[in-house]
């Protein structure tokens, strides 16, 4: 099915674009969120008196983003969960959790924001990553932990480990 993009959406396409798709994906997801249109004549003279006014609109949505991610970018949250001795969770971190903690935090996210291949099953620092809007893209740190405790001083070995291997000046 050819589809009229309404916004960029990554692996697929830029605004403007004509693009074939799975019917499913088009009829499931890109449609009923309004991320494109069906690529007939009607709707492809819909779009071109539209252009203008969808290219302001993500153009504004964009700066709020870098915004927000100028000063989420390089955020540290921490997760308590109980784990083994291994450091093997018993359960995991996934993406409602991550977002209810950068939300803690202060910062609005919805989990379809945070993109994560698959959940956290160990304890550690993780790097998870945000997407803010189509076009931005911000890095968080994950913390998961047994105790504030143990998050604290996983936090200290990492701050100190960059600083041990840079060259000492002079």
């Amino acid at each position: 099915m050819d589809v009229i993009l309404l916004e960029r959406i990554e692996n697929l396409g830029q605004m403007g674009e004509v693009v074939k798709v799975k019917a499913g994906f088009a009829r499931n997801f890109l449609l009923p969120k309004k991320k494109a249109l069906r690529a007939t004549k009607e709707n492809r003279e819909v779009f071109e008196k539209r252009r203008s006014q969808l290219e302001a609109d993500n153009l504004k949505r964009k700066e709020e983003a870098e915004k927000v991610g100028g000063k989420l970018n390089g955020l540290k949250v921490t997760i308590v969960r109980q784990a083994a001795e291994g450091g093997a969770l018993y359960g995991s971190v996934n993406l409602r959790d991550i977002a209810e903690e950068i939300t803690n935090a202060g910062f609005t996210v919805q989990k379809s924001q945070v993109m994560l291949a698959q959940p956290i099953k160990t304890i550690g620092v993780h790097e998870v990553r945000l997407s803010l809007h189509p076009e931005v893209k911000v890095t968080v740190s994950v913390t998961v932990a047994r105790s504030t405790e143990e998050a604290n001083a996983q936090a200290a070995a990492t701050e100190e480990a960059p600083a041990a291997e840079a060259p000492a000046a002079g």
